[in-house]
């Protein structure tokens, strides 16, 4: 992952959130000049995520912490496995200890997560998309470690593609008059984003191919034969993209329904995290 400034500024973030003014419990009772060495413990089956996280929270909480790295983000990690050894001033370790843990625990699950939806329809083609359903200020976190699971990541944020969801749709008096709306605020301001429009009915559908101005028409909480008229009725002309209500249950069901996305808001808000633990190395 590579360690961007907006990156550095959340963990210092975080940091700070759990440090607070002193680790007190290390600081009282391990020397200033303790050293020790600690290892990564793999707990739990899964795919690893976090790792360049994990180095730059140490970098930050002390520099001298030495990293021996044995595994990589993606990689299919076992119950018992060694994800990498430290080494450094025992107490600064410890500082760092529940930081690492809890950016690698939650991005390896993740990841892990992520992966067994995209292995469950490998063969068809979809591709699956996260959503901006995540946690506070971990999005770029949560959206790395959903790519490193194999899928792909929806808009990053409000910003990057307009999405013209049941809301805006309602609020703006129809379909045709948002999609109008939409292209008249891009050329008044210069834009160039992709337009996505969400569709209620196959009658929804309609109305959009008849009137055009879009990239991507999303069936919202349709059933799986519902998606699959919907794609025929589409026929490339537009992406089109399945959401809404989509378990592990009726994946490949969608999935093989022909629609070219499917967006899974589970892959960041329903997640367990991997169990890994960080652990002093006795000698």
């Amino acid at each position: 992952m590579k360690i961007t400034d907006n990156i550095k500024h959340l963990i210092q973030m975080t940091l700070a959130e759990d440090i607070g003014d002193g680790d007190h419990s290390s600081q009282s009772c391990i020397p200033d000049s303790a050293r020790g060495e600690m290892k990564l413990l793999v707990k739990q089956d899964g795919i690893l995520c976090g790792v360049d996280v994990a180095r730059e929270v140490l970098r930050q909480v002390d520099d001298s912490i030495q990293m021996e790295q044995f595994m990589h983000d993606g990689d299919a990690i076992r119950k018992g496995g060694v994800v990498f050894k430290l080494k450094g001033p025992a107490s600064k370790m410890l500082t760092a200890e529940r930081t690492v843990l809890n950016f690698m625990q939650r991005m390896s699950g993740i990841a892990t997560t992520t992966h067994k939806y995209v292995e469950m329809v490998k063969d068809t083609g979809v591709t699956l998309l996260d959503t901006r359903k995540t946690t506070p200020n971990m999005r770029v976190f949560e959206k790395y470690a959903v790519k490193v699971g194999g899928a792909s990541n929806h808009r990053f944020g409000l910003f990057d593609m307009m999405m013209l969801k049941d809301n805006h749709i309602d609020f703006a008096g129809g379909i045709e008059k948002a999609i109008d709306a939409a292209i008249n605020y891009q050329k008044a301001h210069g834009l160039d984003l992709k337009i996505e429009v969400e569709t209620r009915s196959l009658d929804d559908v309609r109305r959009v191919l008849a009137h055009g101005g879009v990239h991507r028409i999303m069936f919202d909480n349709f059933t799986p034969e519902q998606v699959r008229e919907g794609v025929q009725l589409v026929n490339h002309r537009f992406e089109t993209e399945a959401s809404g209500g989509i378990t592990k249950e009726t994946l490949y069901d969608y999935a093989a329904t022909g629609v070219d996305f499917i967006s899974i808001g589970a892959f960041t808000h329903q997640i367990l995290s991997l169990d890994l633990s960080l652990k002093t190395v006795i000698c």
